[in-house]
C-alpha cells in the first residue's frame, strides 16, 4: 500500500470541500443588492479587426496565442479553406474571444483556429481546397487570387467580445472570472476533454511539467503514441494525442501518489490535485520530475513496449490500460531503490507477469474482476496496487 512515507517534502494534497459547494441561500433583497454591487458581473468591450490587419496584429506580440492554452487539435487545410469561403460569401462568422491580462495585451480564450486560419492564409502557408461554391479557386493562395476577390476578402471583418481588465478586482477573481467564461464558451459545439479543459483553465508550472514528461519516448512507447521526434502532423493522426489524453496520463501518476484523497469521480480529483500542486516549489516540481522519470525507464528497462497490457486471454494485448497503468505505476516508483534487484530479474518478471492468471481473477470481497475498467473507486486502486506490491516482492 502506499503510505505518506513515499512522499517528498513540499508534496502535499490536501483534498478539501472543494469538490463540494454548499447551496447558498439569499433574501431577495440580499440578491438585489448583490447585483447592483455587479459581483459576478464581466466588463466587455466589442471590436473589429479587417482582415488584412491580423496578420500585423498577431506578429505585434499584443495578442496570445498560448498553444498549451488552447486543444491541440489544428484545422487542416480544408477546414481553413472554408472559413476564407465564408469571408467571400460575406457570411456571419461569430465573434473570437480575448481577455485583457494587462492594459492593451490580449490572451486568445477562443478562436485560436480562426486567427491561426486567417493568418496563414494571408501569409501564403496554403491553398485552398475543398471548397464547396469557390471551385473555381481552389488551388490558389492569397497571393495569386482575382484582384477582386482580394478585395474583398480584405474589405471583411472579423468580430471580437473583449473582457476587460477591470472584469476582476484581483488575480484571484480573474481566474475564477476567466474559468467561468470559458467553460461557458466550450459548453457547446465540439465538448472538451476533461483533460483540454483542465489544461486551459490550471495551465501553471506543474500543468507544463505533465506536458514536457508527455514527450518522453519510453512512456509513448508503452503507450503506442506517435513520437515527438515524427513531427506534429504524425501527432495530430492520434486522436489520443488530440486530446491530450498523454497529458492526462501522466498528471494520474502524481495525483494517484495520494490515494488517501482519491474521491469520484476521478476527473474532479486530478482537477483539485493540479491546481495544489501548480503551487509546489521547483524543488518539489523537479524531483517529481525526477521520480516519473526514473519510474518509466525502469518499467520500460524490465517489460519494454508490453507494459501495461493485460494478458491475451484478458483482450488484445496490444491495447495498454489505466487499470494496470496507475498502479504498477505507483508500487515501481515505490520500489526504485530496489533497480538494481528488478533488473537482474526482468526476463523472470517478464515472463511470470504476464502468464499470471491473476490478472483475470475475480476480487472476491467485492466480487468484481480486478482490473475491470468498470471500478475505479479508492478501494479498488489500492487492491490493484496490492496485487502489483506482492507480486514484485517475490523479485527483491
Amino acid at each position: 500500500m502506499i503510505t505518506n512515507s513515499h512522499l517528498i517534502l513540499g508534496e502535499t494534497f490536501i483534498s478539501g470541500n472543494s469538490l463540494d459547494t454548499p447551496q447558498v441561500r439569499l433574501s431577495d433583497d440580499e440578491i438585489n443588492e448583490k447585483y447592483k454591487k455587479g459581483e459576478i458581473r464581466i466588463v466587455t468591450e466589442q471590436a473589429r479587426y479587417p482582415l488584412n490587419s491580423i496578420e500585423a496584429m498577431l506578429d505585434s506580440e499584443k495578442y496570445i496565442r498560448n498553444p498549451e492554452y488552447q486543444r491541440r487539435k489544428r484545422w487542416d487545410n480544408t477546414r481553413k479553406s472554408r472559413l476564407i469561403e465564408s469571408f467571400i460569401m460575406n457570411v456571419p462568422i461569430p465573434p473570437i474571444f480575448l481577455y485583457e491580462i494587462d492594459y492593451s495585451i490580449y490572451e486568445v480564450m477562443d478562436g485560436q483556429q480562426r486567427l491561426t486560419a486567417i493568418d496563414d492564409f494571408y501569409k501564403g502557408k496554403f491553398e485552398l481546397e475543398g471548397l464547396e461554391y469557390w471551385q473555381e479557386l481552389n488551388g490558389r493562395n492569397y497571393q495569386n487570387l482575382p484582384e477582386q476577390i482580394q478585395k474583398g476578402i480584405d474589405r471583411r471583418y472579423l468580430s471580437s467580445i473583449i473582457l476587460l481588465q477591470e472584469t476582476a478586482k484581483s488575480k484571484e477573481e480573474a481566474e475564477y472570472l476567466k474559468q467561468i467564461v470559458f467553460e461557458r464558451l466550450n459548453s457547446g459545439g465540439e465538448k472538451l476533454t476533461a483533460q483540454e479543459t483542465r489544461n486551459a483553465l490550471h495551465n501553471g508550472k506543474f500543468n507544463r511539467i505533465c506536458i514536457k514528461l508527455s514527450k518522453n519516448d519510453p512512456f509513448r512507447k508503452m503507450w503506442k503514441l506517435p513520437l515527438e521526434s515524427e513531427g506534429e502532423e504524425k501527432l495530430l493522426e492520434s486522436e489520443s494525442y488530440r486530446k491530450m489524453e498523454d497529458v492526462e496520463l501522466v498528471l494520474r501518476f502524481f495525483a494517484y501518489r495520494h490515494i488517501e484523497n482519491l474521491k469520484s469521480p476521478v476527473d474532479k480529483f486530478l482537477d483539485e490535485y493540479l491546481k495544489q500542486a501548480n503551487n509546489y516549489s521547483d524543488e518539489t516540481i523537479e524531483k517529481l520530475e525526477n521520480i516519473f522519470q526514473e519510474t518509466i525507464q525502469l518499467i520500460y528497462s524490465i517489460l519494454g513496449d508490453s507494459a501495461f497490457i493485460p494478458p491475451k486471454e484478458r483482450r488484445d494485448s496490444k491495447t495498454p490500460l489505466k487499470t494496470i497503468y496507475d498502479p504498477m505505476m505507483q508500487v515501481f516508483a515505490n520500489n526504485i531503490a530496489h533497480k538494481e534487484s528488478l533488473l537482474r530479474n526482468k526476463a523472470d518478471i517478464k515472463r511470470d507477469l504476464y502468464s499470471n492468471k491473476e490478472l483475470l481473477s475475480i476480487n472476491e470481497e467485492n466480487n468484481r474482476l480486478l482490473f475491470d475498467g468498470r471500478y475505479n473507486n479508492k478501494k479498488d486502486v489500492e487492491a490493484r496496487i496490492e496485487y502489483f506490491q506482492n507480486f514484485l516482492k517475490n523479485y527483491i
